[in-house]
């Protein structure tokens, strides 16, 4: 039997910062943030978005289309919780208007957190052939506004629905993992922002990809030539193109320009999104869906990432048909609507969510009519509304 992803949903809020700008801003050549980084865009939460929000109205994206009924598991992963008790996936359960029964929690491993979430619902559905699974990863990348990570900022969601007969990419058996305990990146729990040492995590990210690589071809005898793509956690797109390079390092000039190709492919919606945290490498797969022009049957393979430090590399084989079930011209509509921040419009937003509103004030949104927000908290309850 075969399962994997069937249908798949992304948002990302209403407003966004270009590159140049705030390269000119910080006293910066701007090709250090579009050469040297790999990004041109960067989305911006305001105070009325959050991983709740942003998962919901991922979800919305394919929900119509679906059998809510069937619907058995539904798990959140995220590093912006909003909670330290309650799970955010209770929020968007509601919100979804899902049955009681649904088995509902949230999880938590830096940006490893959707992973862990496609493959425990990737077993929940053999194991129950006959339902289907929710999985979503919703995040704010927060550095702090003038600080060194603060071009790999951004905010965005990816959300799945997995099944047994899957329309998209069907998984395929086994993986390769490997985890240590490792201070590249963290968030106390009285930081609204993330510690990082960027020099360390990008090493760790690349030690991390030919250990989980190296062994999962060993595991299933495959070859570098054997992918069709090979696409990454991409928390700037420069991180991934290190890594590809990595990968083609031994090729001959066809494969090595076949998975350039995919790589680029990969890249184009996290270049203009940002960094999106454990949504990040399936944005990637979304974007390399939209523009990889890649056939039915060929092997995906996709590297996972989670700082602190937790990697797995796995694959998937595209369903005959999947182009079907995208919608390239509603994404790039999406990322059209946001408005461009002035520099700052950007640090007074930015600063702003950093705190939760006093409790009784109602928040309201700008986004288009359908848009779930953060309206605020009453009596420390946070409250979401959809835009009429």
């Amino acid at each position: 039997m075969q399962v994997g992803i069937d249908k798949i949903g992304f948002f990302t809020p209403n407003k966004y910062v270009d590159m140049v700008d705030l390269a000119h801003a910080r006293n910066q050549d701007p090709n250090k943030f579009l050469i040297g980084i790999g990004q041109s865009e960067m989305s911006v939460a305001d105070q009325t978005q959050d991983a709740v929000s942003m998962g919901i109205n991922a979800t919305l994206r394919y929900l119509d289309r679906i059998d809510k009924d069937k619907v058995g598991l539904l798990v959140l992963g995220t590093e912006s919780g909003i909670d330290q008790s309650k799970s955010a996936s209770l929020f968007v359960k509601t919100a979804l208007k899902l049955k009681p029964e649904v088995r509902t929690f949230e999880v938590k491993e830096a940006c490893f957190g959707l992973t862990v979430a496609l493959m425990v619902a990737r077993d929940f559905v053999r194991v129950h052939p006959e339902q289907t699974a929710i999985v979503i990863g919703s995040d704010i990348a927060r550095y702090g506004v003038k600080t060194r990570g603060e071009v790999t900022q951004g905010a965005g969601s990816i959300s799945m629905l997995v099944k047994a007969t899957p329309s998209i990419l069907a998984l395929n058996n086994g993986h390769s993992a490997y985890s240590e305990d490792i201070n590249d990146f963290w968030r106390p729990n009285d930081s609204r922002v993330a510690l990082v040492d960027g020099k360390y995590s990008t090493q760790i990210y690349l030690d991390f990809f030919k250990k989980t690589f190296a062994d999962y071809k060993k595991q299933k005898d495959l070859a570098t030539k054997d992918f069709a793509a090979i696409i990454y956690h991409l928390p700037f797109t420069k991180m991934g193109l290190k890594a590809n390079r990595i990968a083609v390092a031994d090729q001959d000039e066809t494969n090595t320009k076949k998975l350039q190709s995919s790589f680029e492919s990969s890249k184009l919606l996290s270049n203009r999104v940002g960094n999106i945290y454990t949504a990040s490498l399936y944005l990637s797969l979304l974007s390399l869906l939209e523009n990889g022009n890649l056939s039915a049957g060929s092997l995906v393979g996709l590297f996972s990432y989670g700082s602190g430090a937790m990697a797995e590399f796995y694959s998937g084989k595209l369903v005959a048909g999947y182009e079907q079930e995208l919608d390239r011209a509603a994404d790039e509509k999406m990322l059209n609507r946001r408005q461009k921040l002035s520099i700052p419009e950007y640090e007074h937003i930015f600063n702003e969510a950093l705190t939760d509103p006093a409790d009784g004030q109602e928040l309201t949104s700008d986004d288009e009519v359908g848009t779930w927000y953060f309206a605020g908290l009453r009596q420390h309850i946070r409250q979401y509304k959809k835009i009429i």
